[in-house]
């Protein structure tokens, strides 16, 4: 009896992680997507809008070519060749075509199926954090966004409004009985604290240096974090952040890709930091000051 129930428990375990795995992948192709279309629609509409203040005085028209998550079909970036189908199956499709395009043999970033095994595993491991659906739903949001948000803004150095600030709000909704953090004071304080924290440093930096050291979406990334997983929990994030903030910076000068002088974006460390911290909670912090 005790081996039957075992051997089912087991299985159950299994057949939860095989189907979080294949979700987590097709959501990672889907924030392949997010992560390459969200910045150029900004831009777009950023564009749009400075001709619209600035009118035919600026000598620009208008972009109003239809492009948004959806639409066009996936393509290639130099040649402008549809994308077959069966080549956007998630992890697999890559290696299909040898991470070349099938016409003009331009190289795909690997970058592309590692966000989807990357999304897959977290997924599983999120499966096995959590045991309520509500707390599930509400990880794989959270991991979702932040994934998007590391990425975006180690590309462009943005951390789009339209990401963080739902990010903000649905970590205090879903803390409305405590599902992630315990409690919806702990996220209200938590949102409150992240977001005061980085904007008192902000100015701080600025009065003394006469430089801005930062932006305002890390603030408001901070503050998505706190509300999330809590007050309890920036310590943990701001330490391990800097601390990889500072990591990258040396060993990115001292192989000469970093030139004096340049900035860094912040955004991909505070997320990698809420991940890990989510991940781990607060077992970390101890391993960080001693």
């Amino acid at each position: 009896m005790i081996d039957l129930f075992g051997f089912l428990f087991f299985n159950s375990l299994l057949f939860r992680a095989i189907c979080l795995f294949l979700f987590g992948i097709c959501i990672g192709s889907f924030l392949n997507v997010v992560i390459y279309r969200l910045p150029i629609m900004l831009q777009k509409s950023w564009r749009n809008q400075c001709v619209e203040l600035l009118g035919a005085e600026c000598g620009v028209s208008s972009d109003n070519t239809h492009f948004n998550l959806l639409h066009p079909a996936s393509h290639c970036p130099k040649c402008h060749s549809k994308v077959p189908v069966w080549t956007n199956i998630p992890i697999l499709g890559y290696f299909l075509i040898a991470g070349k395009c099938i016409k003009c043999k331009m190289r795909i970033s690997i970058r592309y199926p590692l966000v989807e095994l990357v999304s897959g595993l977290l997924f599983v491991a999120i499966g096995f954090i959590e045991s309520e659906t509500l707390s599930i739903i509400g990880a794989l949001i959270f991991t979702s966004i932040i994934i998007c948000l590391i990425l975006i803004d180690f590309d462009t150095f943005l951390l789009p409004d339209e990401l963080t600030l739902p990010l903000v709000w649905l970590g205090l909704l879903f803390n409305l009985n405590g599902s992630i953090c315990g409690g919806l004071s702990n996220a209200v304080i938590g949102a409150v604290v992240g977001y005061l924290f980085l904007w008192s440093i902000y100015w701080l930096f600025k009065l003394i240096t006469k430089k801005e050291g930062m932006g305002y979406g890390d603030f408001k990334l901070l503050a998505a974090i706190g509300a999330w997983l809590g007050w309890q929990s920036l310590l943990n994030v701001i330490i391990i952040s800097s601390l990889a903030g500072i990591i990258y910076a040396v060993i990115m000068r001292l192989t000469g890709r970093l030139l004096p002088n340049k900035p860094i974006p912040f955004g991909p460390f505070l997320g990698v930091a809420g991940l890990v911290t989510f991940f781990y909670g607060n077992k970390l912090l101890p391993l960080v000051l001693f």
